[in-house]
């Protein structure tokens, strides 16, 4: 998880210095600097299938993380119609992302998504602290790492959860409709740093609080909140319920969020969040989501196979960021500094060193 944070301020640094100095997405900038058309094709096809079919996929896990997150306070939320059993609490949740969606208008987005933040922030924090761990234990757990047996595709899934590469793409595209001058890059610097320690905290928290739950038998995050509550109260278990919601429905609206500003960065279309064809790749990244997450499908193995796949695909798109923030006809002067460089390939060699694991691990290879 340190590392992930790690590498997360250093690619997240160099989204934001693309979108505030360029004022473009990372997509539209890969998109006008590739010149040869096949290239440019296979980049398109490979980045749409990454980020748009990906986020399609990752949206049923998302939207079923703030159901789980409702149902451990409510109960079970399944309804009968014409014979079918569909959850109304995924039914809720994708109409409140569709709502806020629809609306387009940033100010609105990024309030709801700041306070659905900090509630979350303090709800995994507060069930942290209530389990009282080792802090001996947590700190020399996040400097000496550990490799347990059959781990590769939890770290690999740890690190594509937190170097998320979707998010790459979303916060360039954000951040210029938040600064628009080169003065305003100290100030997006700042914002990327607090909020990426945030959420790297914020994961710490959810492994702490699972840690401390004596039992292998936890198939979902329902188990999870419940798991808590003979150990340390009801209170426990409420605050990560809070945590949940909040955490799955932040991410079902920048999930549709970001496939719809790398859909239409890719093919050349308006970025307007209130254009057609911008709302139309959103909806049906959310419809996907609801549907799967109403259906009952497992969401944690929806949400496994998601995260796995992001850290797959990370060094591809690593390697794409570290391109474009290197061409001065992009970048000017900001382009990355010899030491920014250093980082961003020490990252990329290291994600590419775990794709390789997972991919011996999930085929059988025998690379090692």
């Amino acid at each position: 998880m340190l590392l992930s944070i790690i590498a997360t301020v250093v690619l997240q640094e160099m989204a934001a210095r693309l979108g505030v100095i360029s004022q473009n997405g990372l997509a539209e900038a890969i998109r006008s600097k590739i010149k040869n058309p096949i290239f440019k094709t296979l980049a398109i096809i490979l980045i749409l299938s990454a980020i748009v079919i990906g986020n399609a996929a990752y949206e049923a896990g998302n939207i079923s993380g703030g159901v789980l997150g409702l149902e451990t306070i409510v109960g079970n939320s399944n309804i009968s119609i014409a014979g079918l059993s569909i959850n109304f609490l995924s039914i809720t949740i994708g109409i409140i992302a569709f709502v806020l969606l629809y609306l387009g208008n940033y100010k609105i987005l990024q309030n709801t998504l700041v306070s659905l933040v900090i509630l979350m922030s303090l709800a995994f924090l507060i069930t942290a602290i209530i389990t009282k761990p080792n802090l001996f234990e947590i700190l020399s757990g996040a400097f000496i790492p550990q490799f347990p047996k059959d781990s590769m595709l939890t770290i690999i899934a740890l690190i594509g959860t937190t170097v998320v590469p979707y998010n790459l793409f979303l916060h360039a595209s954000l951040v210029k409709q938040k600064w628009h001058n080169e003065s305003d890059l100290k100030f997006a610097r700042k914002d990327t740093l607090v909020a990426v320690v945030l959420g790297g905290l914020v994961s710490m928290c959810i492994i702490i609080s699972a840690a401390s739950i004596q039992t292998q038998d936890i198939n979902n995050a329902a188990d999870l909140a419940k798991g808590l509550e003979p150990l340390f109260g009801s209170y426990a278990k409420y605050f990560l319920a809070m945590g949940l919601f909040a955490a799955g429905i932040t991410s079902a609206i920048t999930a549709p969020l970001a496939a719809a500003f790398v859909a239409t960065g890719c093919l050349g279309w308006s970025t307007n969040m209130q254009s057609k064809k911008f709302r139309a790749v959103w909806m049906i990244v959310l419809a996907v989501g609801v549907i799967s997450a109403s259906s009952g499908i497992k969401s944690i193995e929806i949400i496994k196979f998601a995260q796995v796949t992001n850290g797959i695909l990370l060094p591809i798109i690593v390697s794409f960021l570290i391109w474009i923030m290197n061409k001065k006809s992009i970048l000017g002067m900001h382009i990355n500094n010899t030491k920014q460089n250093i980082f961003g390939v020490v990252i990329l060699g290291i994600s590419i060193l775990l794709s390789i694991a997972t991919l011996n691990k999930i085929f059988h290879l025998n690379l090692f």
